[in-house]
């Protein structure tokens, strides 16, 4: 059975997008609007060991040299946006990667 190319980080930037969007839609409202900030305190904590682990991935893929400057920076940049992880499997295979 083959692995699909890059299927670790395909799937710790989906998992990371997920937190990102919690962190955005549950936890930032909870903070501000109620006063509750345990929400932002824990998944914030969660996201950012997301959030590095996900750019180490990137940065294996680039410096192991099975994704191009290009990507990495395409990858990173869309890190960022909410939303923008849910399409690295597309980004990569548009890529031939």
């Amino acid at each position: 059975m083959t692995q699909k190319p890059h299927k670790n980080l395909i799937r710790i930037g989906h998992i990371e997008g997920v937190s990102y969007l919690l962190l955005l839609i549950i936890a930032m409202p909870l903070k501000y609007a109620f006063g509750i900030p345990e929400g932002v305190k824990y998944i914030g904590m969660a996201h950012g060991i997301l959030f590095v682990w996900f750019m180490l991935l990137i940065a294996l893929a680039f410096f192991n040299k099975t994704i191009s400057f290009k990507i990495t920076f395409v990858l990173v940049v869309i890190s960022f946006v909410p939303f923008g992880t849910f399409y690295i499997e597309r980004i990569l295979r548009k890529e031939g990667n």
